[in-house]
């Protein structure tokens, strides 16, 4: 079957960049013609709103004659006209973000191929400091937020905070990603995923040194809860590693495309649903403080779901989270099982970041799940 590019005569890269250019114009000049549907509406309702109430530690913000107001109360904000955003993410936004990642990542591969990078498995696992590194980068802002005098102020906090914070993680990772291709063909190294690992893991050390620091720093923002990440990483190694068993015992044929990046990927998204489990039920229970809030509408939608049909006789001893767990641990099942033998032979570059990718939306929410639990922000 032909592919879009070739029934339009145009090359790949042509095609991919004319529809990026089509949609800014759409977005840009629709803003800047119809301010209050478009820009108001649209972009800032979903996207920009949400960031900004977050960067301001605001219960929610409204948008009125095209500024933006900070509302610091549920009912304020529950009696404001429309648009009113509040922090974290709706089913418009998650959606808009998949869009956006897909589109990001088609322009990756031409990249990668232009730098005739991405063939190999080991670009996946040279990567996976990274994908905590901003995990534990968002918590940074927490951090901030929570302390008396923040040391990161609006707007540089929004560099923080999701999504702008993908972008700031990608910006790092791509200089990393260059600077050591440079290193291994000026034959400084042998292998350009070593010192790639390499910076990864500084990065997130220095990132975690930093949360330790501001957790046991004489009147820092945070606490310091070692049993909570114990328990999160514990209890996503165990239900993942159970998971896996269960696929190499009864099904092996899920597994026969990912191999290792297969488990890695089960494992990330395991971490993310006991992060919720822990962080959303358990916290009381294990003397860290009080239980967070979920902020996702899956997780949200979930909790809802659980609490209004099981008894409370049952939820007391459970929790309303457990579900969310399960859900992670099928669809990183089901995702792992698509991705086959034969989608890495036609085209491993798209295929090893699309694994990256998808262990980056279980992981990196995981990571920042578990490390707010940890530090209790």
């Amino acid at each position: 079957m032909a592919t879009v590019a070739e029934r339009l005569d145009v090359e790949p890269l042509q095609l991919w960049t004319g529809s990026v250019l089509a949609l800014l114009v759409a977005l840009i000049g629709g803003s800047l013609l119809f301010p209050r549907t478009v820009y108001d509406g649209f972009v800032w309702h979903f996207f920009w709103g949400p960031v900004q109430a977050d960067a301001n530690s605001a219960f929610c913000a409204i948008r009125e004659g095209g500024a933006t107001r900070y509302l610091y109360e549920s009912a304020a904000c529950s009696a404001a006209p429309e648009p009113v955003a509040y922090p974290g993410y709706t089913l418009v936004s998650e959606v808009g973000y998949v869009v956006i990642l897909l589109v990001a990542l088609s322009g990756l591969v031409f990249l990668l191929r232009a730098l005739d990078l991405g063939t190999d498995r080991e670009l996946f696992f040279s990567l996976l400091p990274f994908v905590f590194f901003g995990g534990a980068l968002r918590v940074v802002e927490d951090v901030t937020d929570a302390a008396a005098d923040p040391l990161i102020d609006y707007p540089l906090n929004t560099l923080l905070i999701s999504p702008v914070i993908y972008f700031t993680v990608f910006g790092v990772t791509l200089a990393a990603v260059v600077a050591s291709v440079a290193l291994a063909r000026r034959n400084v190294v042998d292998d350009y995923t070593r010192p790639l690992l390499a910076s990864g893991v500084v990065f997130l050390v220095a990132t975690l040194l930093f949360l330790l620091w501001s957790a046991v720093a004489p009147d820092g923002p945070g606490t310091f809860y070692p049993q909570v990440i114990v328990v999160i990483l514990a209890g996503s190694t165990v239900s993942a590693a159970g998971t896996w068993w269960l696929i190499e015992r009864f099904a092996p044929a899920v597994n026969a495309g990912t191999g290792r990046m297969g488990f890695v990927v089960i494992w990330g998204h395991a971490v993310d649903g006991v992060a919720n489990v822990v962080g959303l039920d358990w916290m009381v229970a294990l003397g860290a403080g009080p239980n967070l809030v979920p902020k996702h509408p899956v997780n949200r939608a979930i909790v809802e779901i659980t609490g209004s049909t099981l008894p409370a006789s049952v939820l007391a001893v459970t929790g309303d989270t457990w579900p969310f767990l399960v859900v992670k641990l099928v669809a990183a099942t089901v995702v792992v099982w698509l991705f086959d033998a034969q989608i890495f032979d036609e085209n491993p570059r798209y295929a090893i970041l699309l694994m990256i990718a998808i262990l980056a939306v279980g992981l990196g929410p995981g990571t920042r799940d578990m490390l707010r639990a940890t530090f209790g922000v």
